[in-house]
């Protein structure tokens, strides 16, 4: 069994339409969503680009999790708070 970690643009309502078109697929065992993070976690007996391929069809965006998405998460917790507007005058 292999864990595929995937990253997926989505809102409260795609996790719903993204748990239907994962349990349609024969081999998922277990599907963890991360709604905050836009994080998804499938443990399958099926390869990694079926996964990908079944949810890009399901029309969200969907690509491999990367050591990179875990830095800009982090970051985007850390700074993602201060909003600077162009009419910002830092004199």
């Amino acid at each position: 069994m292999e864990t595929v970690e995937l990253k997926v643009e989505m809102v409260g309502i795609h996790e719903k339409r993204l748990r239907k078109c994962l349990s349609k697929l024969k081999g998922v065992e277990k599907v963890e969503v991360d709604a905050n993070s836009q994080k998804v976690a499938v443990s399958s007996y099926i390869h990694r680009n079926k996964i990908l391929k079944a949810i890009r069809r399901s029309g969200l965006k969907a690509e491999f999790w990367s050591a990179q998405n875990e830095l800009l998460n982090a970051y985007a917790a850390t700074y993602g708070a201060f909003r600077f507007s162009p009419y910002t005058s830092f004199f």
